[in-house]
């Protein structure tokens, strides 16, 4: 069995530099190859011009809105700066808040805490378990998944269109899937979700990092995406959108920075008032590093030409897809079918083999990082499947033992920084394994299949 081996077109666009491309790492077969990181979707490498900016400020970092010293207020003008770079990155409108937070997850979170009492959520089940479970305190309709993005707004409209038409309504739908890379018909979902007068939210993690976000072009109410995965490292995050519903509710963390006045009453109580801006909802000392490096991310992005890259990794995308359809046993998981748009983040499974051990062995004899498991949406892996809900298998959790079935998947995912090598290198690795196998024993050790120490190579 061979893998074609076609050239990315170089006229397109060249990788951006990132952290760790000159990185070796360990063979299990021997020697050291240089790390083929394949995990974007997870964490994506961080650019070199974002470490090097951090560096450049590090030694005048300051807290922020509470010192008089020079290095303080530097900080501070950096840190609101930094705002307004994310606004501009993101098309916000003018009385649109750009929240920082620490990550999607948190972001979605600080939403749920501030819907307005008896809202009603709409979530497809397809989501990522940041913006499926953070819900808890309001009426949530969870809704199956869709076959086809047609499918997804006439679903919506049905489920809108049964909803109480007076109470609060918001629909949580994400941009770009992280299991299968298929792009969501946000617009269309966002003018279905306003005829019905509801609101929507964006979950962009998947779909910032890889393709341009434009809330007022979409016409989406918020937005959420973090920083980890937009080449930008230091655990930050950020909620865009409309501030009514923010202002309105109680600040999601109580405490010194979203306070603007507190006093001691008579009774022994205390008067609080608190801030109607952003700082509202970022009580503490920020993530000043943290929110400078995502501001950084988006000014590289969009000086390197986000079309440019959006191009390139189409290109990407397609030699990823044709090499593995040359290879019989492998199935390409997909919602929408093979026509779908989609970015660099493309999940399958291997007939024949355990979905932990083929990642593994990706690892262990060539130097390559994918992911395995259920990526954090059980639901949507499930459903592509065809398992039951209640079959096992979780988040990086191998039940099955090396060679048989899993209800595990395995995600291979790119994208500004990826060289044109690390995708040959990988669609070499699928087809040699599955045509070769493994060249070593596996055992799983704590959850994961790891290589056994103990045994010779198989060759």
């Amino acid at each position: 069995m061979s893998v074609s081996t076609a050239a990315i077109d170089p006229s397109v666009c060249a990788p951006l530099p990132v952290l760790g491309q000159d990185v070796n790492v360990p063979l299990v077969t021997g020697g050291e190859v240089t790390y083929a990181a394949l995990d974007y979707a997870a964490s994506a490498p961080a650019l070199q011009r974002v470490w090097d900016d951090v560096a450049a400020y590090a030694p005048y970092y300051g807290s922020v809105h509470r010192g008089a010293g020079y290095l303080s207020q530097l900080s501070t003008d950096l840190f609101e700066n930094s705002r307004r770079t994310v606004a501009e990155f993101l098309g916000c409108r003018a009385d649109d808040q750009v929240v920082f937070t620490r990550s999607t997850t948190d972001s979605l979170n600080l939403l749920a805490a501030a819907i307005p009492a008896g809202c009603q959520v709409f979530v497809f089940e397809t989501e990522h378990h940041a913006s499926l479970l953070p819900w808890r305190d309001a009426q949530v309709t969870y809704l199956n998944a869709p076959r086809t993005p047609a499918q997804a707004v006439e679903t919506l409209e049905r489920a809108l269109a049964d909803r109480d038409p007076y109470g609060p309504a918001l629909v949580c739908v994400t941009g770009a899937s992280n299991v299968t890379g298929e792009l969501w018909p946000v617009k269309e979902l966002a003018a279905a979700a306003h005829a019905h007068g509801a609101r929507i939210v964006l979950d962009a993690a998947q779909l910032a990092p890889h393709h341009p976000v434009d809330i007022a072009e979409l016409d989406v109410d918020w937005v959420a995406f973090s920083g980890h995965k937009l080449y930008a490292p230091f655990g930050s995050g950020v909620l865009a959108g409309r501030s009514d519903w923010l202002l309105a509710a109680e600040p999601y963390l109580a405490g010194g920075g979203a306070s603007r006045k507190v006093a001691r009453r008579a009774d022994g109580g205390v008067d609080v008032d608190w801030h109607t801006t952003a700082a509202r909802h970022e009580a503490g000392s920020p993530n000043v590093i943290g929110v400078y490096s995502i501001a950084s991310a988006c000014k590289a992005l969009t000086d390197a030409g986000f079309d440019n890259l959006v191009a390139r990794e189409q290109e990407l995308v397609s030699r990823v897809r044709e090499g593995l359809a040359e290879v019989p046993e492998v199935q390409v998981l997909s919602l929408f079918g093979d026509d779908a748009p989609r970015v660099g983040v493309i999940s399958f499974v291997v007939r024949g083999w355990n979905s932990s051990h083929f990642a593994a062995a990706l690892s262990a004899e060539y130097g390559i990082g994918v992911r395995d498991g259920l990526f954090c949406a059980h639901p949507l892996v499930r459903t592509l499947l065809g398992s039951d809900p209640q079959d096992p298998g979780e988040c990086g959790a191998p039940e099955a033992e090396p060679g048989e079935r899993s209800l595990n998947a395995i995600r291979v995912s790119f994208g500004a920084g990826t060289p044109d090598e690390h995708i040959e290198r990988f669609l070499r690795a699928v087809s040699e394994l599955v045509s070769e196998g493994a060249q070593w024993k596996y055992r799983t050790e704590d959850g994961r299949c790891v290589p056994d120490r103990g045994t010779a190579a198989q060759v």
